[in-house]
């Protein structure tokens, strides 16, 4: 019984050293996470739930939507156009890059253009908040044909940029809320649909073929 008793003990001790030593590693740390954004705790923990649904970083770290059936890359490019000009987002080019890839290859490669868009005032003023933001921008739509011939729209989900540090300035913060709204609304009119309920995931078998 007393062997039992300290060996209870022992395990006692042993459960409240690695609590203190938790504490002391996570203590700087818990003090800094007080000030970040409201949201930042719930935007990487919905990060972390799509990584590990999916086993892709890349389904986190964008906002999607499959482009509905009798739609071809015509009218996508329209919607977008169209809808940038509605919103007030200027246009600068498109890049096509299945072309220059087929070029320097010769060889064939599924439909990839990249929609080039910019608030000019807004990145004037977001680099000026932080440099590093100028990575996301100009605003980028990207097209692609999936392996089974499918069409997708897509754009960065800028959800950390806006909320996963400290807070941006609050008027800069709801301008920047506004810019992402439009793109989801760019890519979700360009698919041709109204769906509100999120990213769509690719599938496996979706990307099997695309970098082919």
């Amino acid at each position: 019984m007393r062997l039992v008793r300290n060996l209870l003990a022992l395990i006692g001790l042993l459960a409240l050293v690695a609590l203190g030593a938790a504490i002391l590693a996570f203590e700087p740390y818990v003090n800094k996470a007080r000030s970040l954004d409201d949201s930042a705790l719930g935007v990487y923990a919905g990060v972390a739930r799509t990584i590990l649904t999916t086993g892709d970083a890349m389904q986190a770290l964008v906002y999607q939507r499959r482009v509905a059936p009798g739609r071809g890359a015509g009218d996508v490019e329209r919607a977008l156009e169209e809808t940038a000009a509605e919103l007030g987002l200027q246009s600068l080019g498109t890049l096509a890059v299945q072309r220059e890839i087929q070029q320097r290859t010769g060889k064939v490669f599924p439909l990839l253009q990249v929609y080039l868009f910019c608030d000019p005032d807004l990145a004037n003023d977001l680099i000026r908040h932080n440099p590093g933001m100028a990575t996301y921008l100009p605003c980028r739509v990207t097209l692609y044909e999936d392996a089974r011939g499918g069409l997708w729209v897509m754009t960065p989900n800028l959800d950390l940029l806006l909320h996963g540090s400290r807070p941006l300035p609050i008027a800069l913060q709801e301008r920047a809320t506004g810019l992402q709204a439009k793109l989801r609304e760019m890519v979700d009119r360009a698919a041709g649909t109204d769906d509100p309920q999120g990213t769509e995931a690719r599938t496996e078998q979706n990307v099997v073929g695309f970098t082919s």
